[in-house]
C-alpha cells in the first residue's frame, strides 16, 4: 500500500510540473528575442529531473514540451519531445544513478550535459525543420542563455530554497 501513495505522489507532482511545462512554454510568458522568444520551461524540466526519476522526469520535460508546442506552435513538437526529454532524463540519471550519494554534484554535471543535448537538439532540430542552418545559428546563443538561464534558476531553487528537502519530507509523509 505504501508504494501504491508513493507513486500516486509522484505522479501527482509529474502531472503539475507538466502542466507548469505547458505554461512556461506560451508566448505569453516567454522574453521575445531576435528571431523568436525565450521561455523559461527549463526551470520545470531542470526540477522535475532533480526530483524526479528518469521516467516522471521524460514525462514532464519531453511531453510537456511536445504538449506545450503542439498547442501553440507544433513546427518544433517532435525536437521538444526528442530533446526536452532527452535532457530531463540525462538530468535525472546523474541525480538518482550516477551520483546518489553526492546529488547536488550530479545534478550539475547533469545540467551541464542537457544543456548540451539541448543546445545541440535544438539547433539540429530548427536546421532541419526551417531548412536553413542560418536561423539556427541566429537562434544558437539565445538557446544557450535559455538553457544556462533555466537550469541555473532550477539548481538554486532544488538545492538552496529548500525544494528538494520539501519533497523529501512530503514522500515521507503517510
Amino acid at each position: 500500500m505504501e508504494n501504491k501513495r508513493l507513486d500516486m505522489k509522484k505522479l501527482a507532482l509529474a502531472a503539475v510540473l507538466m502542466a507548469m511545462n505547458i505554461i512556461m512554454s506560451t508566448s505569453v510568458l516567454s522574453i521575445p528575442v531576435p528571431g523568436g522568444h525565450m521561455y523559461l520551461n527549463d526551470v520545470i524540466i531542470c526540477t522535475a529531473a532533480i526530483l524526479l526519476e528518469p521516467f516522471y522526469a521524460f514525462i514532464v520535460g519531453g511531453v510537456g514540451a511536445f504538449i506545450g508546442d503542439m498547442l501553440f506552435y507544433p513546427a518544433p513538437m517532435f525536437v521538444s519531445l526528442v530533446t526536452h526529454g532527452l535532457q530531463a532524463i540525462v538530468i535525472s540519471l546523474f541525480v538518482h544513478k550516477f551520483f546518489k550519494e553526492k546529488r547536488v554534484a550530479g545534478s550539475i554535471i547533469g545540467a551541464a550535459a542537457g544543456l548540451v543535448i539541448t543546445v545541440a537538439g535544438y539547433t539540429l532540430g530548427r536546421a532541419y525543420i526551417y531548412s536553413t542552418p542560418e536561423y539556427a545559428v541566429l537562434k544558437f546563443p539565445f538557446q544557450v542563455l535559455q538553457t544556462l538561464v533555466g537550469e541555473a534558476l532550477a539548481l538554486l531553487l532544488c538545492w538552496k530554497a529548500g525544494i528538494v528537502k520539501l519533497y523529501e519530507k512530503q514522500l515521507r509523509k503517510k
